[in-house]
């Protein structure tokens, strides 16, 4: 639930200030995890259509929504790909800046995996072991916390391996990152009960205990490419990247999964909802372009078309997880009615 009670739907942003001029190629930004997802979209409307195919760019969620929230006119971006919902203060940024009604739609969901190279072993890790590895400072005592020493992962727990900590992952950009701070970190986090206290009462100390992350190189902020993530996994056999399982689906003769929980992160248990580190996937449209960017209805109508975001479509083959038939029923006929397609 958005807050301020914004509909799933849409989201008014505010009275549009700049109307869209004339154009014919559509202009997305956004989440690094849904650009494979955006590029696949892009390539078959072009090939539909016949037009220009639609420009895809790989920003980060929090960047793409800077960038998307700008303004209204021709200059600014129609589309906003998320892999999170839309924060109050983002939609407050739209809102000011005249970028006009919004359009949400939930496309599917991901899981947020930490892998190495294939050539090292395969990781089985808690969430507490997660936590225990990557946080700046751990719970000691009642209230209190001490630097994190932990140097390798058999420092966290014995019956992992004796290699240093090395874990690559995305910039505080992007929302990958804010989801497996609050999946995973907030989730080993709360294994101590002083912690797990703080959380109903809105106390910063326990976003400054749970959320923040090493700065000592065994958490390396390693850019929106996830691409150059695997790269660096398979150049070294010690590091630990954390992406999204699009990435790890279609790099599996290079990088494997680590178990958490005791689950791996595979296409059935994410979908299931048995593994632990997954979110949902948005997409976020300006309703103001629907009728003056030439191919923006296409791009919206391909998306969630059974061919593509079904669970036999072609984004299920590229990692997309489906919402459940039911669910994706209602979520078309939501979409297709408020981009009146």
């Amino acid at each position: 639930m958005i807050k301020k009670q914004i509909a799933l739907s849409v989201l008014m942003a505010g009275a549009m200030t700049g109307a869209a001029q004339a154009r014919d190629q559509v202009q997305a930004v956004g989440s690094s995890t849904l650009f494979p997802f955006a590029t696949a979209v892009a390539e078959q409307v072009g090939k539909l259509s016949g037009g220009k195919t639609p420009i895809v760019e790989s920003t980060g969620t929090g960047g793409g929504f800077k960038l998307f929230c700008s303004g209204g006119g021709e200059n600014t971006p129609d589309v906003s790909n998320a892999s999170r919902q839309i924060k109050t203060s983002e939609v407050d940024l739209c809102a000011n800046n005249g970028a006009g009604p919004l359009i949400e739609i939930k496309i599917g969901y991901d899981g947020i995996v930490l892998a190495n190279s294939k050539s090292a072993t395969q990781m089985k890790l808690s969430l507490l072991d997660i936590f225990n590895a990557l946080a700046k400072e751990l719970p000691s005592g009642e209230g209190k916390t001490i630097p994190n020493p932990n140097k390798t992962w058999k420092d966290v727990n014995p019956s992992l391996p004796d290699v240093q900590i090395e874990v690559m992952g995305p910039p505080p950009t992007s929302g990958t990152r804010d989801a497996f701070v609050e999946l995973a970190m907030e989730g080993g986090c709360q294994s101590f009960p002083w912690v797990k206290s703080l959380k109903g009462t809105f106390d910063p100390q326990f976003k400054k205990i749970c959320d923040t992350l090493r700065e000592d190189g065994a958490w390396i902020d390693a850019g929106e490419n996830d691409n150059l993530i695997i790269q660096k996994l398979v150049a070294n056999p010690n590091a630990i990247g954390v992406f999204g399982y699009s990435f790890l689906e279609r790099n599996t003769d290079k990088v494997q999964g680590s178990f958490v929980e005791n689950v791996v992160p595979d296409f059935d248990m994410i979908a299931a909802g048995a593994y632990k580190i997954s979110r949902p996937l948005f997409i976020y449209i300006k309703a103001n372009h629907l009728d003056t960017v030439s191919g923006l209805k296409p791009f919206i109508a391909e998306f969630i078309s059974e061919m593509a975001w079904g669970p036999d479509g072609y984004l299920a083959e590229k990692g997309l997880i489906p919402l459940p038939d039911d669910a994706r029923s209602k979520m078309h006929s939501e979409a297709a009615a408020n981009a009146k397609l």
